[in-house]
């Protein structure tokens, strides 16, 4: 289906509506339609309400307890998978501040206990240096501290071994010439020391032999419950499972080919070395 951006995670009021109208047509109330959705009570009345966004599956399971018509059923069906996508472009992300977006991010990296990053053409902030920090936000015109701050301090994240981390980058995202060669090598360094934590992998994708895919988009996965694809002039918010296990899927491609562990490391310390040569 074609999504257009105004209009993704703006829908979850009309579905709320739809669902609601529905269940009343049939003459159900809440507590019997959670009871035949094996959902509870407060968790119907919240998707009604607009509280809450409902998976699709959610309401596939809501729309056969209530014999949905198969028009309806598929109208609703559509308004729900618009519902579960949300588009954040730049222009609204630099207008709010750019220290809200790193507030959203460490909210997903507090609620999350398994990431993966698939890095094709930078260094996440997660695994940046202060200097590429700061040349990240270089071109967008105002004072960014508070963003650069609260993006440095969100890599204490790292250190929870709570928490498990993949990162793959690609030999472009690890060599692009970003800063001045030193400060490149420190940053490839750091990359270095950071696949030495217990609960991160690193992995690098170099560019030779035969690789018969294509990446054409950073992307990371929270858990398997939300997945964001970055592009230039914006984010976009996955929750739908069919995409969440797109993205799972097309990772794990990319992991075969990866470099990790001490292959990993002899190749990042070639480039550093190439860096500062």
């Amino acid at each position: 289906m074609t999504f257009e951006p105004n209009e993704l995670g703006q829908s979850r009021a009309d579905l709320a509506d739809m669902l609601k109208a529905l269940r009343k047509r049939a003459g159900v109330t809440q507590t019997r339609l959670a009871q035949r959705c094996n959902m509870s009570q407060t968790k119907i009345s919240n998707i009604e309400g607009a509280k809450l966004t409902p998976s699709l599956v959610d309401v596939e399971l809501i729309l056969r307890a209530l014999d949905a018509p198969p028009d309806l059923a598929s109208e609703v069906a559509a308004i729900a998978r618009t519902a579960n996508t949300e588009w954040q472009d730049v222009w609204s992300q630099r207008r709010t501040g750019l220290e809200k977006k790193q507030n959203e991010l460490a909210g997903f990296e507090h609620s999350s206990t398994e990431f993966r990053y698939f890095l094709l053409s930078m260094v996440t902030g997660l695994l940046a240096i202060p200097e590429y920090v700061r040349a990240s936000l270089a071109h967008i015109p105002g004072d960014h501290s508070k963003a650069i701050s609260k993006k440095l301090e969100r890599q204490s994240v790292l250190y929870d071994t709570s928490k498990r981390f993949t990162f793959i980058l690609t030999e472009q995202a690890v060599r692009w010439p970003f800063l001045p060669v030193q400060a490149m090598a420190m940053q490839v360094d750091r990359l270095v020391s950071i696949s030495l934590l217990p609960n991160i992998r690193v992995g690098v994708i170099p560019l030779g032999g035969h690789m018969p895919v294509a990446p054409l988009n950073t992307f990371t996965i929270y858990d398997t419950r939300i997945a964001t694809v970055e592009t230039q002039t914006g984010v976009m918010v996955f929750r739908d499972h069919r995409d969440i296990s797109a993205h799972l899927g097309e990772f794990a491609t990319y992991e075969s080919y990866a470099l990790f562990e001490d292959e990993g490391r002899e190749r990042l310390t070639e480039w550093a070395h190439q860096f500062r040569s």
